[in-house]
């Protein structure tokens, strides 16, 4: 028994250090690569009125949704991926301003007070955007003003200080992803649209890869298939 025990903790004190080239090892490029201009030829056969997202498309295996830990994490991706992504500033005085300059939908303090904390008036706010920013003053004051709505929506605002460029933090809301296990072994990230170059894909693909599989208990070893597909076209296995 000791012996495992052992080997399971040499096994794990490695794994950290090593991580990057580790997990970028079992990624096939090639299968990456072919899926993306497979998901871009087809987007082109077949033009929509929109422009489609490519999203990628996680199935995990070996992990209890209730017993072991629930991961989240958040990373930003080189090429932005939902440039049609609408975010929302929840401002003090200056940034409702800057705001309004930089014509970006913005909701003052005088504003989510009359939501009244009423949830169904949150709950639209929460589905009309799909991003949030929020000043430095009003971070603390959004669970008194609106309740626990934007939380559960999985939209609660990310923080924009006094010194920070508004512009500058909405392009961020833009090209971050967000990886969270919820109840089932699936889950979906935007990594790019059908109007980038199959590089930007590619790195934009690689890094939301690396970044999943850091999170898991096991890395790859929880990884059972991904897929790569565009909003409105089929699916293209590129691992497992």
């Amino acid at each position: 028994g000791i012996n495992a025990e052992y080997m399971g903790q040499s096994r794990r004190g490695g794994k950290q250090s090593d991580i990057s080239s580790r997990s970028m090892s079992k990624l096939n490029v090639d299968y990456l690569k072919e899926g993306i201009c497979r998901v871009l030829e087809g987007a082109k056969t077949k033009p929509r009125k929109f422009v489609e997202t490519i999203e990628l498309q996680i199935s995990l295996k070996d992990y209890d949704t209730q017993r072991d830990k629930r991961f989240a994490g958040t990373v930003k991706l080189p090429f932005m991926p939902r440039p049609r992504m609408k975010v929302c500033v929840l401002g003090d005085a200056v940034h409702c301003e800057q705001a309004q300059t930089l014509k970006l939908p913005f909701k003052s303090v005088e504003d989510l007070k009359k939501l009244n904390k009423n949830k169904k008036l949150v709950k639209n706010l929460a589905k009309s955007f799909d991003a949030f920013l929020a000043s430095q003053a009003l971070i603390p004051q959004i669970p008194r003003l609106l309740g626990p709505g934007l939380n559960k929506a999985g939209k609660f605002p990310s923080l924009v200080t006094a010194s920070d460029n508004l512009e500058q933090k909405v392009k961020d809301a833009k090209s971050n992803v967000k990886f969270q296990l919820k109840k089932v072994l699936c889950l979906g990230v935007a990594v790019g649209h059908i109007n980038m170059t199959p590089e930007e894909c590619r790195q934009n693909s690689v890094l939301a890869i690396n970044f999943l599989v850091s999170l898991l208990k096991k890395n790859w070893r929880n990884v059972r298939k991904l897929s790569i597909k565009s909003t409105m076209g089929k699916p293209y296995v590129i691992h497992g």
